[in-house]
């Protein structure tokens, strides 16, 4: 697959930091996040058009690979092809985000803001939901 320096360069960041990741879904996730800010956009058209000239592919190979990485792996319904294929556990990817977004701060920056919603779902129900900002 053909690839800009830039893009090559971006995905061995990304391969550091997540480190957690196999090599093909640290390729995925640089190919998505590269794109989106190429693109300025998060729409899948959007990004394999502006990617597919850059990796060498058609768009629609792309918009194609770029959509079964979040399909499930196999199973008896799985959507993904391919004995080797995982799912990926997007839990797995907080704590390594976290940490890459923290080492931009600066030492004394030692705040994390939260926000907190209670949405309830009928009269027995109560979901709490806490986000990182």
């Amino acid at each position: 697959m053909a690839r800009s320096p830039g893009l090559s360069q971006w995905q061995q960041t990304v391969s550091s930091h997540m480190a957690h990741l196999s090599k093909p879904q640290a390729t995925v996730l640089a190919l998505w996040s590269f794109g989106m800010v190429l693109a300025q956009s998060g729409g899948m058209t959007s990004v394999a058009a502006t990617l597919a000239p850059l990796v060498g592919r058609t768009e629609g190979t792309l918009r194609q690979h770029l959509r079964e990485w979040w399909y499930e792996a196999p199973r008896k319904t799985g959507a993904k092809r391919g004995d080797k294929r995982q799912d990926l556990d997007v839990t797995s990817c907080v704590l390594p985000l976290l940490r890459w977004v923290l080492a931009w701060w600066p030492p004394a920056a030692q705040r994390l803001a939260l926000a907190m919603d209670a949405s309830t779902l009928g009269p027995r129900f109560t979901v709490l939901a806490i986000s990182l900002i």
